[in-house]
């Protein structure tokens, strides 16, 4: 069980505060309810590009990194679809120069042609080494706008195309800041050995003062129903053939979600699993063959890939998943086998639980979900979750008609 405190301040920012007496280290994490998703179609790639900005230079901090090692503190940040995240790590004394340095970035950063120009080249080199000139790294390119036809998770976080980023100019920037790095569109959780009231002040000192952005957030188009499967093969100068097969499933917060996420984990997590015992180990159909969720907030995507052995054709290496999904379906899932899969889901949470950091930032992402509480009933909900439960979403989602599939054809490098 973890203990926390909530309360708003008067220009929107939520605060969540976990009081941890057992450690010297304080953790800061601030989550930006923006991700790609939230992009205009036509310049994309922005959220991740302010993953870089905002440690390029603020208002009235020009160097980030600086005051924050001086105080023996650590931080990073991650983009995806649907949010954008900042945290820090220091020893608790300095507490205070984690939160000037994320209300400042909040309040306005610099903005210089100079730090714009050095960030767009780190991201379209991070572009193109990451999805273009490695093998595979272009999968998600293909595959989110197969897919994905209306919604917005149809291009990845990095950006639909390097384009996009090269020609982002300062005023898009600006516009893209103040639209949603705002109090009312995020939430800030601190844990560490303080006292609430003292929490309470030290937020508002550093917080309160930044002026209600009202953001508005764009309307989302909901993803219709996928009614035929959906193929494509391309050829790309790899080692092996790789298949790659998604089908839609549910959103984060819903009851599906965690009979997907222990699906997955029965079919694909670690060397006792279904698909590796079956398929990688015993038959040798594929070199390696994975199946898990994405766990967007938005109806999201059941993932199989896989390298296909030497020798396999894609038709007969798809004919295999495809006889897995199906004994399992026909044949049910063993008690011990869930149960299996139920401990390692605690033993992982329970483990989390250890790091300050962890609680800091699983807090912000639980409440962005729904509600911060959601971080004490999970394993409730994953433990009543049946065998029965897990066959019926297979059966829902493990459709033809609602897959999408890419062929990744190797040719002789």
């Amino acid at each position: 069980m973890i203990k926390f405190e909530k309360f708003t301040l008067e220009n929107g920012l939520r605060v969540i505060f976990h009081q941890d007496k057992d450690t010297p280290i304080a953790a800061v994490n601030i989550l930006y309810n923006v991700g790609s998703k939230d992009e205009n179609p036509d310049k994309t790639g922005f959220a991740h590009l302010f993953e870089h900005l905002m440690f390029g230079g603020s208002l009235n901090i020009p160097n980030y990194d600086k005051p924050l090692q001086e105080a023996g503190g650590s931080s990073n940040a991650f983009t995806n679809s649907d949010i954008t995240n900042y945290y820090e790590t220091l020893p608790k004394g300095n507490l205070e120069t984690a939160l000037w340095l994320e209300s400042d970035r909040m309040l306005s950063l610099a903005f210089t042609q100079k730090s714009l120009d050095i960030q767009k080249k780190v991201v379209i080199e991070e572009f193109k080494q990451n999805y273009l000139n490695r093998p595979y790294g272009d999968f998600w390119l293909l595959m989110r706008p197969l897919a994905y036809k209306i919604h917005p998770y149809k291009w990845a976080t990095i950006g639909k195309e390097i384009s996009h980023i090269e020609n982002a100019t300062l005023q898009d920037v600006k516009d893209f800041f103040y639209r949603y790095y705002a109090p009312d569109n995020a939430i800030l959780s601190i844990a560490g050995d303080f006292e609430p009231d003292y929490i309470k002040d030290v937020v508002n000192k550093w917080f309160g003062s930044i002026e209600k952005r009202n953001v508005t957030k764009n309307k989302i188009p909901a993803e219709p129903e996928q009614t035929e499967a959906r193929k494509i093969t391309v050829r790309r100068k790899v080692p092996i053939n790789a298949w790659y097969r998604v089908y839609h499933m549910c959103e984060r917060n819903n009851k599906g979600f965690y009979a997907a996420n222990l699906l997955s984990d029965v079919l694909s997590n670690g060397e006792s699993s279904r698909l590796y015992q079956s398929l990688v180990k015993k038959k040798n159909i594929f070199s390696s063959l994975d199946a898990y969720i994405l766990g967007s907030n938005d109806p999201g995507l059941f993932v199989f890939s896989g390298n296909i052995s030497d020798g396999i054709s894609f038709k007969d290496a798809e004919n295999a998943v495809s006889d897995e999904l199906f004994n399992l379906t026909e044949k049910g899932i063993g008690e011990r086998e869930l149960q299996k899969v139920k401990n390692k889901i605690e033993s992982n949470f329970i483990f989390s639980e250890t790091d300050v950091l962890n609680k800091a930032m699983n807090l912000a992402i639980y409440e962005n979900i729904s509600d911060a509480g959601l971080i004490n009933n999970e394993l409730d909900i994953y433990n009543n979750i049946s065998a029965a439960d897990i066959i019926k979403y297979a059966e829902k989602i493990f459709r033809e008609e609602n897959s999408s599939t890419v062929y990744y054809k190797a040719e002789k490098i």
